[in-house]
């Protein structure tokens, strides 16, 4: 037992200069080693940190990306729709004329069963009116022209839609034009 304490003590203390200046040798390239595994760990988790960001980008990216092709899927048809509309209040004035005679009568069937399939063409496309009269005035949804002072009905309701308001899907395209009660 004396020989391995002996052995130990020769290995943790060195007994001549030679074996000192060896030990420090050793001593300093264990000490740079652990400098250098250090560094390489530190650069090891900046590299991950690195990756996690850049991962979380790409995430955001991907998802950003998705609801822009969604909302141009849902929105494609707003340009063609805004420039329908006025085409469908002229329609519906021209329904609203009174007709003499059977070759009238005829003409304005056919008008209207032409007004009923581009109104269906629209409502395919997620165009719908805003409901207006009767309903509670949402700046929102419509826009207030005139106000009038009316018993029949509660304060801040449409009295009377003047214009129709129109949304595709769930953007306002135009806004109802209404008259509402003070």
């Amino acid at each position: 037992m004396e020989e391995k304490d002996q052995q130990e003590q020769e290995i943790i203390e060195p007994e001549t200069d030679e074996q000192a200046v060896e030990f420090d040798r050793e001593q300093s390239e264990t000490e740079e080693s652990s400098d250098e595994l250090a560094q390489i760990k530190q650069e090891k988790e900046e590299a991950q940190n690195r990756l996690l960001r850049l991962q979380a980008d790409y995430d955001n990216f991907r998802r950003r990306t998705s609801k822009e092709r969604e909302a141009d899927r849902k929105y494609r048809s707003q340009s063609i729709v805004e420039e329908l509309i006025p085409v469908l209040d002229n329609f519906e004035r021209a329904l609203q004329v009174e007709v003499d005679g059977d070759a009238a009568q005829n003409f304005a069937n056919g008008m209207k069963m032409v007004y009923d399939q581009f109104q269906a063409a629209l409502e395919k496309e997620g165009v719908e009116e805003i409901p207006a009269q009767g309903e509670e005035f949402d700046p929102n949804l419509h826009q207030a022209v005139m106000q009038v002072e009316d018993d029949n009905f509660e304060s801040n309701v449409v009295v009377e839609q003047l214009q129709k308001g129109y949304r595709l899907n769930d953007r306002v395209i135009r806004p109802a034009m209404v008259k509402v009660n003070q």
